[in-house]
Order: structure tokens, then sequence, then C-alpha cells
């Protein structure tokens, strides 16, 4: 575990990252709790776009384009790296307007696959799903405690969502048509900790960042669950929410400080107690 890139004294600082994503060319684009939507590469930083409000999770689509979600407006943007236009592409679908829309994944069509927390401890449903046009739907009407990260497996066939206040993950089934094909499994159980965002390996192991305590959990494909990095100081690694995969390294944003942080995700290896978490 290590530092990715130390944001504290650059220019722009990084300001309190929680949402980042990683783009086709290895640069990593994060956003700030003023709306800054940021792109690090080659160890320098730059600010690209701003929304002017707070941005959470981000995600690129096949065609490049980064979409990003805006707690304070309660809305989701879209904007286009090429040019910097950045623009409002929905507050919400038929019949659900957004509250809290918090993490994106984008599926093999193109479409969003979006939470929407709202309050905590007040379960509603959280799943949404939005096309390029800015339409969308209800994507499943399970009522969810602060529906948080998602990531879809490799084969697009099975949906994670971080489920933050019931302190666990779920696994829904995805249908050949991109929408739910039945009621979610519990993926892993994760009592005592606040789980936050989720990544998916190609080979199926999920890893998850927790706010509290700073760590992070891997989940391997055959249940087996182990500390791939915790940090009693909050420090190097403090509060981390989202996090993303970067070749061999997993990248996470401290909501805490002014950092991103790199693990090397092929040595995780710390073996957890047992009687600790299930899945």
């Amino acid at each position: 575990m290590r530092v990715f890139f130390d944001g504290l004294a650059s220019t722009p600082r990084l300001d309190h990252a929680e949402g980042l994503a990683v783009a086709a060319d290895g640069a990593v684009w994060c956003g700030g709790e003023g709306g800054q939507i940021y792109r690090i590469a080659d160890g320098a930083i730059e600010q690209v776009a701003s929304t002017g409000g707070f941005c959470l999770g981000l995600a690129f689509d096949a065609a490049g384009r980064l979409y990003a979600c805006d707690l304070h407006h309660a809305a989701v943007f879209r904007l286009d790296p090429r040019s910097g236009a950045l623009e409002r592409l929905a507050d919400g679908v038929d019949g659900h307007r957004l509250v809290t829309p918090n993490a994106i994944a984008v599926d093999a069509r193109g479409d969003l696959l979006l939470t929407d927390s709202g309050r905590a401890h007040e379960p509603r449903p959280g799943l949404l799903r939005l096309r390029p046009d800015g339409s969308g739907e209800r994507w499943s009407d399970v009522p969810l405690d602060f529906a948080n990260g998602l990531a879809l497996s490799a084969d697009g066939r099975t949906l994670y969502v971080v489920e933050t206040w019931a302190r666990r993950v779920l696994a829904f089934p995805v249908g050949a048509d991109g929408a739910a094909a039945g009621p979610p499994r519990v993926a892993v159980e994760l009592p005592g900790t606040v789980p936050d965002g989720v990544a998916v390996e190609e080979r199926g192991a999920r890893w998850i960042a927790c706010y509290e305590p700073s760590q992070v959990l891997v989940v391997e494909p055959g249940g087996e669950i182990r500390v791939a990095a915790h940090d009693p100081d909050a420090h190097l690694l403090c509060h981390p929410t989202n996090v993303a995969f970067r070749g061999t390294a997993l990248i996470a944003a401290n909501l805490g400080r002014w950092h991103l942080t790199e693990l090397d995700a092929g040595r995780a290896g710390i073996p957890l107690p047992a009687g600790g978490f299930s899945a």
C-alpha cells in the first residue's frame, strides 16, 4: 500500500475525492467536494471541469465519455473529455426523482446502472437504469438501506451492490436484456464495518472499500474473505470510498484526506480470523 498521488500541495489541490474511474489510457479521473472533475496522469493533476456541486461516483462508457453522480445537484452529469463539454444528463427516471445519486456502472449495451442511496436508515428502491439519452426506469423494486457502490461481474450476469447500512453486499442476477432477472442473494455480510465501494476482478474476486474502519477487503470467488489493506491510523488509507483497477493495481479514493492510495492487487493475503465476516 502506497500513495498513488499526493494532492495536498498540488495545483489544483485534490479536494477530498470520493469517486474515481480509470480511463483507457491509464489516467485516473476523480471528483472533488466542490464538484471538481480531475484528471491525474504522469504525476500531474488538472481540473478538467466542475459541476459546482459535490461529485460522488464516476464511470466511463465505451466511447470514453465520463459520467458523474452529483450529491448537491441530485443529478447525473456527462463529460466529453475531448471537448470538455459538460452536460446535465438526468435528475431522475420515470416516477423516481433522484435523492442521492451515488455510483455508476456501465453495462455492455452502454446503459448506466445507478444507485440512488436515498437517506440513511430509510430503505427504499435504489437501483435505476439510465440510457445515454437520459431516459430510464427503476431497475429493481427491492428496498435497500443506502445502496452505494456497485460493479458488474466480467460476464455482465451479476450486479454487486453495496448496501451500506445493512453492512453487506448483495448480488443481483442480470438477464440477457440487461434487466434484473430475479431477487438478490447476500454475497457477503460485513458486520462492524461501513462498506462503501466495490470493484470486481475478471476472475470474480470482489474488492470492497470500507469507509470505517479504513480498510479494503477481498472476497475470493470461493467465498474466502481476506484483508487486502488496513490502516488503524486512518492516514495512508483514510476512509476509502470508491475503488477501481488500473492494470494489476487497485486505486482507492480517500474521502478523509487529499490523496489517492494504490494497492498491489496481486498481493492481497491476510486471512481473517475465524468468526469474522461471512460470505
